[in-house]
């Protein structure tokens, strides 16, 4: 096949590269520039697709001996992942940004212009792994559970999965990555990993939220809707969170609080105990199958909210209304904006973007 490599300048793509020219394929490696700010510079393990980065995946890919190009991408970065950040935060909303990134740039518009290009698929480092079942191509998680990646994934497509290519979904560790990396002579074999949001890499969220939509001070109240605190803009604020809260009245128990609702409109920002998160349901419109849909207007399934929660065992109806999701325990500290994505088994079905919940604690008399 004629694979187009994307490599991040971490030790994952460029093991992936590596075994995908091993395997006989034409490998051509390409870097991602998403952002315009040309000088940016690493800080350990924060960030990522920096100016370091773009010259680690050029050395591996010259190690390789493979062609390699830097395409810029910053532009629709920008529009979809860093703008949809923003008015997500401004509706209220909790998103995940490296969802949106691999819907819209890596498997989106990265894998258009290389169909575009004549490539057969696109590769990356992502721990997952792609199974040829009689039904169809599905995806599945990693054999690696501390490390697989099939929570991000989740919003692919089948044409998308079609022509996607995942070389290290079997690898049992991490440790066997960078063990390989060393033995191939990669100098990233021992860069630590990129984590929080890329392009805050500093992880002062709020901050930079800050600085992006301004301030403005408003109420933080009770579940019986007593004023408790005040804030300087709900956009820094998620269901769930504890801290940063700064409330001048504690609670009548001497327990903390927690975020419960972000109410962008009013400026509003609900707490309460920490059993108040509990949720019964949630549901949601915007929907994709990775592969096949499910064969049933209602199933059973394990959730998954978050990219390293627990999944949940849970029972799905697909209606007018969108996906709903009922979990045999109830989820803690969903907040909309969040994905969740279903399974069966190590099979992804699809996702959800979450719209609504419906709390599973009663409120004060």
């Amino acid at each position: 096949m004629r694979i187009l490599a994307a490599m991040s300048g971490g030790v994952d793509s460029a093991v992936a590269a590596a075994r995908a020219v091993e395997a006989g394929h034409d490998v051509v490696g390409v870097h991602l520039a998403l952002s315009r700010a040309g000088g940016t510079l690493r800080t350990g393990s924060r960030g990522c697709c920096t100016i370091e980065d773009a010259m680690d995946a050029r050395r591996a890919a010259d190690l390789l001996g493979i062609p390699f190009y830097v395409w810029d991408f910053s532009e629709r970065f920008r529009e979809d992942v860093i703008a949809d950040f923003v008015s997500e935060y401004q509706a209220g909303r909790t998103p995940n940004p490296c969802m949106r990134c691999n819907e819209k740039i890596k498997f989106a518009a990265l894998l258009e212009r290389a169909l575009e290009l004549g490539f057969d698929a696109v590769c990356t480092g992502h721990y997952a792994t792609l199974v040829h079942a009689p039904e169809g191509l599905e995806l599945h998680r990693a054999s690696d559970e501390a490390k697989d990646q099939s929570y991000v994934l989740g919003v692919l497509t089948a044409e998308q999965l079609a022509h996607t290519y995942f070389p290290l979904g079997t690898t049992p560790s991490k440790a066997v990555v960078r063990a390989e990396a060393a033995a191939r002579g990669l100098t990233v074999a021992q860069k630590p990993d990129s984590h929080d949001i890329c392009f805050i890499p500093d992880g002062d969220t709020r901050g930079w939220l800050a600085e992006k939509v301004g301030t403005q001070t408003g109420d933080i109240v009770d579940r019986s809707g007593a004023v408790v605190g005040s804030h300087e803009g709900a956009h820094a604020f998620t269901v769930g969170q504890r801290r940063g809260l700064s409330l001048g009245m504690p609670a009548p128990d001497g327990k903390p609080r927690f975020v419960l609702e972000v109410r962008p409109v009013t400026n509003t920002v609900v707490v309460g105990p920490k059993d108040a998160l509990a949720t019964a349901e949630i549901a949601g419109v915007r929907r994709s199958w990775a592969g096949r849909a499910p064969a049933s207007d209602a199933f059973r399934c394990h959730v998954q909210i978050r990219a390293h929660a627990e999944p949940v065992p849970a029972h799905a109806v697909i209606g007018s209304d969108g996906v709903v999701v009922r979990p045999d325990v109830p989820f803690e500290g969903v907040a909309p904006g969040q994905t969740a994505v279903l399974y069966e088994g190590t099979r992804v079905i699809g996702q959800f973007t979450i719209d609504r919940t419906v709390s599973a604690a009663p409120l004060p008399v």
